[in-house]
């Protein structure tokens, strides 16, 4: 499987980076790019690397999103994860790095609440 990256601007400067997909060792050089390009652009307020449509990391992605931590930090940005696929979440709790990223819960696809018709 491929990975998608879509980037936007939120509310308050906020830019929220957005795979798709899986991360590994021949994707995860995707991640550290894309963060590079948003502050190559400029400093936002945070970034917000939503992970809710990731359906597999291993230790390459993880390396990529802690390359991606540091350069944010370095850069003055502050760089945290949300809305984590359970799949994600467990990775980075295994690692001990959930932490780092801000300790997201992780998002689950039951937790929409159901929109009722007529309402």
């Amino acid at each position: 499987m491929s990975l998608s990256i879509v980037k936007s601007m939120r509310p308050g400067g906020v830019v929220q980076i957005a795979p798709r997909g899986e991360i590994d060792v021949d994707t995860a050089y995707e991640v550290r790019e894309a963060i590079a390009e948003v502050l190559a652009k400029g400093r936002p307020a945070r970034i917000e690397l939503n992970m809710r449509l990731v359906t597999f990391i291993d230790s390459v992605g993880i390396s990529a999103m802690v390359a991606g931590f540091q350069t944010c930090e370095v850069s003055g940005v502050k760089l945290v994860v949300t809305e984590p696929s359970r799949f994600v979440h467990r990775q980075l709790w295994v690692t001990g790095l959930l932490g780092l990223f801000g300790a997201p819960e992780p998002w689950f696809a039951d937790d929409v609440p159901e929109v009722l018709p007529g309402a």
